[in-house]
């Protein structure tokens, strides 16, 4: 059975040395020391590694079960759902006029990918519910706040997102389901929506679902979507729960992975349902929780490659295979540990050197994140809108190779259910697909997040990077090893935005063939830029006598790794991107 320890040191690391939380001068993060941190970090651990990670495989193995119009959860995930409950998990970033406990979004971020790594399955249930939060704390109204929130961020109640019909997924604009006012301000809600996660369980007392539909009359496409909340059962005017909603679950799907969470059919046969803020404006309310998940799925990406990782190295340290070219390493037995071989230590370098980079990446979104909630920051709110297709499809790529990485350190073993390895990438798999494809993520990152504000954002960005690097310029050993490299894809990265401003205007398809390369080019840099920070962080540490001098040459080491093997692929992509459209488009549909 596979094990899982959540990183703590690497969290704190990131959190304090790197991104400094401390001293951000955030509002909120100046309760954030170091013990505080390391509190929430350490129980949440032993949550998910005690509580979380031993249902993970039964829950694959058992699923989900549909009796009776009631979903029935994976032996366990229940008692396991109660835990989280009582503990106070589900609400950690939560506003406390609602019974939140207030902490930044970067904490729950951080707890969030220990809780991933232990059990995605387990941890989709609340991660809907969080998404159903924020909209109706954004958008709804004050009477909608009183009614749901509080039983949201308890974990009484859970919440969905329902977007997909048969129709339609991505061209949300095809919505076919019709939300008809009646006479008491309600609307009768009526349509079927698919591939809905969390959409009926066994967990809480309530689900709240939140609904895209048409009213009659209203303009086409996306322009005439609302959002509604629809609750399973109605809600009375003392807050309990009353009669039966018209909405039920059809079906559920026979997936790849994730088989302990319920992917639901969910039908609406004239359903009670209430506006969320203004007719036709549902995509903007909906867009709040689509951010959020966005988000959220790159931390499932790298999330599950952590795990697998961990798995991967304690296989190869433990299994004798072949001797040491170099001399045997293993002198009384048989033969030496995997690990002692090049391909196996690069095949587990490219998954630390990618777990590592992406979990500081992601936390500096949560960061960026938090400085535009609680700082009004507006041109950090504008970084993490141009970076949020980037940490979602980048991530949710890079992670899901990772697992397989991993599975392929295991070689045979890594193919059967025993060790597990394979649960990781069958799970990582619809990471890359839900909450927008990562095609999608592409696109929309050069379709629309690069031109924002006249190039004004991304500009911003390479401004930040050149700048880290030119304020350490006189450090010759992180010049040689981190900056040198980074400056080198970045220089990549701005001669990408280049060829788009001057191609993509004139020539469309030359933008839209080169988005997905330009994806990853982006992630890379990202990356570097995370690894650059992180050297420079661990430098620091050992110069002033660290108390744990192989954390931090450990640091270094993986770091160069990264900068001398995988960052170069910006030039490969660069390269792909100025090939232009013709390569994709001249073969005819036809002859395929």
């Amino acid at each position: 059975m596979p094990h899982y320890r959540a990183p703590v040191d690497d969290t704190q690391f990131v959190l304090h040395d790197v991104l400094r939380i401390a001293d951000s001068g955030v509002p909120g993060y100046e309760d954030l020391d170091r013990d505080t941190t390391r509190a929430v970090l350490e129980e949440a651990g032993k949550l998910a590694g005690d509580v979380l990670a031993p249902l993970n495989s039964m829950g694959d193995a058992e699923g989900c079960r549909l009796e009776n119009g009631v979903v029935r959860t994976p032996e366990g995930f229940k008692a396991a759902y109660d835990m989280m409950r009582e503990g106070g998990w589900i609400g950690l970033d939560c506003d406390p006029e609602y019974g939140g406990q207030g902490m930044p979004h970067l904490l729950n971020s951080a707890v969030g990918e220990y809780f991933v790594s232990a059990n995605m399955a387990f941890n989709m249930y609340q991660g809907l519910s969080h998404g159903a939060y924020n909209a109706i704390h954004t958008h709804g109204s004050a009477a909608q706040k009183e009614t749901y929130l509080p039983k949201l961020v308890e974990g009484s109640w859970s919440g969905t997102m329902n977007l997909t019909e048969p129709q339609c997924g991505t061209d949300l604009g095809l919505i076919r389901t019709k939300a008809e006012p009646q006479e008491d301000g309600t609307y009768r809600i009526t349509g079927q929506k698919i591939w809905i996660s969390a959409g009926e369980h066994d967990l809480t007392d309530n689900i709240i679902h939140l609904v895209l539909a048409r009213i009659p009359g209203g303009p086409d496409g996306v322009k005439g979507i609302s959002l509604f909340i629809v609750p399973k059962f109605l809600v009375e005017e003392d807050g309990t729960t009353g009669a039966r909603n018209a909405v039920s679950c059809g079906g559920l799907e026979e997936k790849m992975g994730i088989h302990g969470n319920a992917t639901c059919v969910m039908n609406y046969d004239g359903a009670t349902g209430f506006l969320i803020g203004e007719a036709h404006k549902g995509m903007r309310a909906m867009f709040t929780m689509m951010n959020e998940a966005r988000l959220g799925v790159g931390v499932q990406g790298y999330a599950q490659g952590s795990v697998a990782y961990q798995n991967a190295l304690a296989f190869a340290r433990d299994r004798l295979q072949g001797r040491d070219l170099t001399g045997p390493q293993n002198a009384s037995g048989p033969a030496d540990p995997i690990i002692v071989h090049p391909d196996v230590r690069r095949n587990l370098l490219d998954q630390k050197s990618f777990v590592e980079g992406a979990r500081a990446f992601a936390l500096w979104g949560a960061f960026l994140i938090d400085r535009a909630a609680r700082a009004e920051d507006a041109e950090a709110e504008a970084l993490v809108s141009l970076l949020t297709p980037v940490l979602k499809g980048f991530l949710t790529d890079k992670g899901f190779e990772t697992t397989v990485f991993a599975q392929q350190t295991l070689g045979g073993s890594g193919f059967t259910r025993e060790w597990g390895l394979e649960q990781f990438v069958r799970d990582a798999r619809i990471t890359m697909i839900y909450e927008g494809t990562n095609g999608v993520q592409s696109l929309d990152l050069v379709g629309r997040k690069l031109g924002h504000a006249g190039g004004k954002t991304i500009m911003g960005f390479l401004d930040l990077v050149r700048g880290f690097m030119a304020s350490h310029q006189d450090d010759a050993a992180l010049k040689e090893e981190f900056l040198d490299p980074l400056d080198q894809a970045t220089a990549d990265l701005s001669t990408a935005c280049t060829y788009f401003m001057q191609n993509g205007i004139r020539e469309p398809m030359n933008a839209l063939a080169g988005s997905y390369d330009f994806m990853h080019l982006f992630g890379h840099v990202c990356l570097g830029y995370m690894w650059a920070q992180m050297a420079k962080a661990a430098q620091d540490a050992l110069a002033n006598g660290s108390s744990d001098a192989v954390f931090h040459e450990t640091k270094l080491s993986t770091g160069r790794y990264y900068m001398s093997r995988q960052l170069p692929a910006t030039a490969m992509h660069l390269a792909r991107i100025e090939s232009g459209a013709e390569p994709v488009m001249s073969l005819d549909a036809a002859n395929f």
